[in-house]
């Protein structure tokens, strides 16, 4: 038995009401009279800009309207905010778009839901009040003549009760902000201004269907055109087809030929203007889905006003040792060798190798101890990030005057640990990658220098780094500081998520080149599907976790 749930009710119906106007208005529409409207409105670009130019002033009153009730929204976010709704509702049925409005501020900024969905239903409600008082006031029969008295009656009872549900949500939240003038939630009861803000609005929209009726050659005025406008928006509270197709051209049709313009010249009119607002919400709320910073979906990219805040780094004892960690998952052919070949000393300072044992079933926590290593084990298999997270842990509680990560499979030279260390122990950086792309590849096979290269490339966009040349490098070292504060957010892997959090804690970054050579034995546990449905949600969370 196949269940139904309301969302795909909701879909289907929408669908079939779409499919339903379409083939209506196909049947209907004058394509003579349509050709020519839109002739002239090309023929004047002008004053369309201008028109346009008024549509999108609309918008800019609404925003400002709202921050005037909730001045800890920013004008950004709530521009951006009204215009993803606006596109939403182009998109989808049943004006879902609304809800949007309330998840681009709650997921882009840090606001409350509460003071943000109080201030969106008493803006909302007052826009469409502010929309029938203008229907009744520029052309006082047309509304009535097209909509039942009691519909009318109903629906401004809806809206009353809804505002003042807003209203006293507001007052709520507005006692319970108190008197921290300064609080994130912090709202305002709405006033005259906000009043004007929603009638002007509206009346700057109707510029767009009052300019294209001139150029048509259609005898409307401007109140005629806020009448137009009214009727539309009043009639498409509750609309079921995206953007309201269909009930939009037909209320505009039945408004423009109540004011005397012949209907297959006022349906052209109608199906011109919409066809233009949906060019405009598509194209700027497209935009708006990603302008300011975060996107709708949250960051993509490390920020990039990001203030470097450089933690002072902690204190370095002279005996403190430089400690080198390898985590291995059945790597005994090869981690033997590795530990044997790291330098007994860098600067003076002893070198102390911990080995993590990530779950090997071949006996290399045995291999290497018995080069010399500490050895500390997990019961079975967690992974490459939870390895590293385990070493960069373990490291820190000798007071390590520098920490080095390398891979246990040969393919970085141990010898070479002192260049990645020196940065570290000279002050210069706080966090150094051996790239390999700046230094020596002796061998790699051309598919991964590809993939490296895409993914390093990647990397160096959502870091914002131009310098950063290798987001792979399995070589990289650590502060004392760095190494203690550094979080993985996954266990599978490292490498980005590691990068991301160190650069947005402001600790400074730096590359030497290293000299790589591809291993000679065993499998790397890289699968190129695998990685990207690991990594890719990875570096979201972790580009989105406060």
């Amino acid at each position: 038995m196949v269940r139904v749930t309301g969302r795909t009710a909701r879909r289907w119906i929408g669908l079939v009401v779409l499919l339903v106007a379409c083939g209506y208005l196909v049947s209907v529409v004058d394509v003579t009279s349509l050709t020519r409207v839109v002739s002239a409105v090309s023929d004047d670009p002008i004053g369309l800009a201008v028109a346009l130019g008024c549509y999108a002033l609309a918008f800019d009153l609404r925003a400002r309207a709202w921050r005037r009730m909730l001045p800890g929204l920013s004008y950004g976010h709530s521009w951006a905010a009204l215009h993803v709704s606006l596109l939403g509702n182009h998109v989808l049925p049943f004006r879902l778009g609304e809800v949007l409005r309330v998840t681009s501020v709650v997921r882009r900024t840090p606001l409350p839901p509460a003071p943000v969905t109080a201030t969106t239903l008493t803006l909302r409600s007052a826009d469409l009040l502010a929309v029938m008082l203008l229907a009744l006031v520029a052309v006082p029969g047309l509304l009535l003549t097209l909509v039942p008295g009691w519909l009318m009656a109903l629906v401004a009872a809806v809206l009353a009760g809804v505002g003042a549900s807003g209203v006293y949500w507001l007052h709520r939240q507005r006692s319970a902000s108190g008197a921290q003038t300064n609080a994130a939630g912090r709202v305002r009861m709405p006033g005259f201004l906000v009043l004007l803000a929603a009638v002007a609005a509206w009346i700057l929209e109707s510029a767009v269907v009052w300019q294209i009726a001139r150029a048509a050659g259609a005898d409307l005025s401007p109140a005629g055109a806020i009448a137009v406008t009214a009727v539309t928006i009043a009639t498409q509270a509750v609309a079921v087809t995206p953007g309201g197709f269909g009930s939009y051209e037909a209320a505009a049709t039945a408004a423009l030929a109540g004011l005397g313009v012949a209907a297959s010249q006022g349906f052209a009119i109608a199906l011109t203007t919409h066809a233009i607002k949906t060019a405009y919400a598509l194209l700027v709320g497209a935009v708006a889905l990603v302008v300011p910073a975060p996107t709708y979906w949250g960051r993509l990219r490390l920020p990039k006003d990001l203030q470097e805040r450089r933690p002072e780094p902690w204190p370095v004892g002279e005996d403190s040792p430089v400690v080198a960690i390898m985590p291995v998952h059945n790597e005994a052919e090869t981690v033997g060798a590795v530990v044997r070949r790291l330098p007994a000393s860098v600067a003076g300072r002893p070198v102390v190798c911990i080995v993590v044992d990530d779950g090997s079933t071949d006996g290399s926590g045995q291999r290497a101890a018995e080069a010399g290593a500490r050895v500390v084990r997990h019961p079975h298999n967690l992974g490459l990030g939870a390895a590293v997270r385990r070493g960069l842990a373990e490291a820190s509680q000798l007071h390590p005057a520098a920490v080095v990560y390398l891979d246990a499979d040969g393919e970085y030279q141990p010898e070479e640990l002192e260049r990645l260390a020196k940065p570290i122990l000279d002050g210069s950086a706080d966090y150094v990658v051996g790239s390999r792309f700046a230094g020596d590849i002796r061998r790699m096979y051309a598919h991964r220098r590809i993939g490296n290269l895409v993914l390093t490339w990647w990397v160096r966009w959502l870091t914002r780094r131009r310098d950063l040349t290798d987001g792979q490098s399995g070589y990289r070292a650590f502060s004392a500081r760095a190494a203690a504060e550094a979080e993985i957010i996954h266990d599978y892997n490292y490498a980005q998520v590691l990068t991301l959090d160190l650069l947005a804690k402001g600790f400074r970054y730096a590359e030497v080149p290293i000299t790589y050579a591809f291993r000679e034995s065993g499998q790397s546990f890289v699968r190129l599907g695998r990685y990207l449905r690991r990594v890719v949600p990875a570096v979201y969370r972790e580009l989105n976790t406060p």
